[in-house]
């Protein structure tokens, strides 16, 4: 998890840690006796800390990799959201530039709507096609804020919300 192991849990994150503890009793990685002894422990934690600490030497359940995995693929999907935003937003100054102009000659903002949307399509097949491949997403999408440089770093930082 990202959170610090201080932040206070929820009776919804109980749940969670003690549906995990189930399945790893399941599976036979806890006795009936521990499995009791850390349930017990899970509702009464208050921090991200002790329940992080009820399995820290057990390996991460099924469940955990699933909720992990769609975690990360819904923060994958809104990145390129924010991206598509981006690139329409120049394409559409482009076509008023256009228009502005007298709309006469080719349409060059095609030019500047392809070169803006051709990695947001090949990133969009890459998550969302046959053969998911979620890192070369990512690390797309990390090259291209790094070609805008430490100011625009910066200014993401300054508008994230707290977690």
């Amino acid at each position: 998890m990202t959170d610090s192991p201080a932040t206070r849990v929820a009776d919804a994150d109980r749940e969670h840690a003690a549906g995990e503890l189930r399945e790893h009793l399941i599976a036979g990685r806890l006795t009936q006796e521990e499995f009791e002894e850390r349930l017990a422990r899970a509702y009464q934690a208050k921090t991200r800390g002790e329940l992080d600490a009820l399995s820290a030497d057990l390996p991460m359940s099924s469940a955990s990799v699933q909720r992990a995995r769609g975690e990360r693929r819904s923060h994958l999907r809104r990145r390129l959201w924010q991206e598509a935003g981006g690139a329409a937003g120049v394409s559409l100054l482009c076509v008023a530039i256009w228009a502005a102009s007298g709309a006469s000659g080719s349409f060059w903002p095609i030019w500047v709507i392809i070169f803006a949307l051709l990695p947001l399509v090949r990133d969009g097949w890459r998550l969302l096609g046959p053969a998911s491949d979620e890192d070369a997403v990512e690390a797309s999408l990390a090259a291209r804020r790094a070609q805008r440089g430490p100011r625009d770093e910066r200014h993401a930082r300054r508008r994230r919300l707290p977690r």
